[in-house]
């Protein structure tokens, strides 16, 4: 089952995602419009296929764009350049243990059309 899955996405990455994007609209219209069908599910199925491209290079984009940003400068403190005002160490690491999770973020399907 596995080595059929890994295929199946080698073949799914093969394939050009303009040309994908073209049969987009036509295959979210068929699967908009429930039938228990076989016919509707295979075009589900090839709705998924061409969102999870669509999807795959839109992440591979954003975290290859975040990869190429310059890293964010780390603050360094320095004993000598502390103000009076500043939080002591105790205080500040329990702000840290405090704070909240973040909340992931969605990234939107986008069609072209």
């Amino acid at each position: 089952m596995e080595k059929m899955l890994h295929k199946l996405a080698r073949q799914l990455d093969s394939l050009d995602e303009a040309s994908l994007m073209a049969l987009w609209g036509k295959y979210a219209t068929i699967t908009s419009r429930f039938e228990p069908t076989a016919q509707w599910e295979e075009a589900a199925l090839i709705f998924s296929l061409i969102q999870a491209k669509r999807w795959k290079n839109q992440l591979f984009n954003h975290i290859w764009s975040k990869r190429r940003q310059p890293p964010e400068r780390e603050e360094v403190f320095f004993e000598d350049e502390i103000d009076d005002d500043s939080p002591a160490p105790e205080e500040l690491a329990e702000t840290l243990t405090e704070s909240p999770p973040q909340k992931c973020r969605i990234l939107p399907f986008i069609s072209d059309k």
